[in-house]
């Protein structure tokens, strides 16, 4: 009975946990309660992926009611993959706040903080389970609205700034894909996204559909931050604190660019997607273009915190190159690099928080010595790095590899030449990083600067050795990728 309804309570942990933890009295007993509610939800992704795996797609029909008429949730190996992701960087990240948010926002409100991270957590999980198209845009506003308010709780005044713009952009996207979904429903009576898939083939080159996929896709792409629409996302990961930056890069976009995944391959087609409509050539422009700005101006950055929010760019770049390819490697490049770079970019918003910890600062002028007092944490800063450069031996190399074998298939040199730029500068701007932190003496007016607690470094450490193992074992997570690519190109 309990694992029949797995797909319903991995949702309702957080979502019910959230209210409880705003009325605990201190910051340490609401963080005990939200790392209690994310293991619980964890520990229910991973048997839901052992499910899903062995037995194939789990279906549930909320409240008895069957689709198309009642809500579905409905989770295949895609969806699965991401509840894994989504969950088991929360598990990591909520270990991580007990310093991290203690020392970045004020007591008071961490009760709020962490109803605020439930929340968000909630309406991710809930996006990736969910088959009803409506439901996805509620569970985005509610991973939204709490996002919105999690960024505006740093304590610099440009915290706020930054969650206004976040708001404002994010607010002008969901529109977009109400209106879309509006649309959508007149044109196919149903919410199902089964059903939707079944009913939009008579009438998919009708006007009104092809205004549906327009308003989805810009829609999508500010949620996602693709470039050109991008600016919400550097402002909002710099000035966050540490753990919502740490969460929100590994998690948040991600969901945008699994929504994507689903129209493309799950609604509308792929030959309708990549043969009729020119979504392939818009995804492998904006994507190159992203990658490779995106790297430049990270280079260029003074701030640990905005250079790794542009790196952000960059990387969701490659991921949207992978889809706009259409084929399977790209698929599963794409794959890959979600995973990688959640991974890696959640490990470095945490090293980036470790040293606001110690050193009070973030600019690169305060990482000078610092290598020698907090090798820990510069360990892990560099051994991340390398896996968004894509060195062989860590998971990144594995979304590399693959990409670049697509772009072979799809015989796109000029693609190939960008990928293998892109690479070389952002070994460029993680170098110089490492630079400024060995190869310097320490400022002696910082006084004793030594590693963040314990609780800090354990997760961040975890992380990283995850790049490594994934990179040195990637057989397993290899085969289920390429399985989910080909289950998506219909095979």
């Amino acid at each position: 009975m309990l694992t029949e309804n797995l797909p319903a309570i991995q949702v309702l942990i957080p979502l019910v946990a959230a209210p409880i933890c705003a009325l605990l009295p201190g910051r340490k007993s609401a963080w005990a309660f939200a790392l209690i509610a994310t293991l619980a939800t964890f520990i229910c992704s991973m048997e839901i992926i052992r499910q899903v795996y062995v037995n194939g797609t789990m279906l549930y029909a909320m409240g008895g009611w069957a689709a198309p008429f009642g809500i579905e949730y409905s989770i295949d190996i895609l969806s699965a993959m991401f509840l894994v992701l989504i969950s088991g960087i929360g598990s990591f990240c909520i270990i991580y706040s007990l310093y991290s948010a203690g020392k970045e926002i004020e007591d008071s409100k961490q009760p709020f903080f962490y109803t605020l991270y439930l929340l968000c957590l909630a309406g991710l999980l809930g996006i990736v389970s969910t088959n009803d198209i409506f439901n996805i845009y509620v569970f985005l506003e509610i991973s939204s609205l709490a996002a919105y308010a999690l960024v505006a709780m740093g304590k610099d005044r440009r915290a706020l700034i930054a969650s206004f713009e976040y708001l404002i952009l994010g607010t002008v996207g969901a529109t977009f894909i109400l209106i879309a979904i509006g649309l959508v429903y007149a044109m196919t009576g149903t919410l199902n996204i089964t059903d939707i898939s079944l009913r939009i083939q008579p009438v998919i080159s009708a006007m009104p559909v092809k205004m549906a996929i327009a308003f989805f896709t810009v829609g999508l792409a500010l949620k996602i931050a693709m470039f050109p629409m991008h600016l919400w996302l550097t402002n909002a990961y710099t000035n966050a604190p540490s753990f919502v930056s740490s969460f929100l890069c590994a998690t948040s976009a991600k969901v945008g660019i699994y929504i994507f995944i689903r129209l493309i391959f799950s609604i509308l087609g792929v030959d309708f997607s990549f043969e009729v409509l020119p979504i392939g050539k818009i995804l492998i422009i904006l994507g190159a273009l992203g990658m490779l700005i995106g790297a430049v101006v990270a280079v260029m950055q003074d701030n640990l915190k905005r250079m790794l929010a542009y790196s952000s760019v960059s990387q969701i770049g490659f991921i949207i190159l992978g889809i706009g390819l259409a084929n399977e490697q790209g698929l599963s490049a794409s794959l890959i690099s979600i995973i990688s770079h959640a991974i890696a970019k959640s490990a470095m918003f945490m090293a980036a928080g470790a040293i606001l910890y110690s050193v009070k600062g973030i600019r690169l002028s305060h990482l000078k010595g610092i290598g020698r007092r907090m090798p820990v944490t510069m360990g892990v800063f560099i051994i991340s790095g390398l896996s968004l450069v894509g060195v062989p031996g860590t998971a990144g190399f594995i979304g590399k590899w693959y990409l670049l074998q697509a772009t072979i298939t799809a015989g796109m040199w000029p693609v190939f030449a960008i990928i293998l730029i892109t690479s070389l500068i952002t070994f460029m701007y993680i170098w110089r990083v490492v630079e400024i932190a060995f190869f310097n003496y320490i400022d002696s007016s910082k006084g004793s600067v030594n590693e963040a607690p314990v609780m800090m470094l354990v997760p961040m450490v975890l992380l990283a050795a995850l790049s490594i193992v994934i990179g040195i074992w990637p057989v397993y997570i290899n085969g289920y990728v390429d399985m989910v690519a080909t289950v998506l190109f219909g095979g």
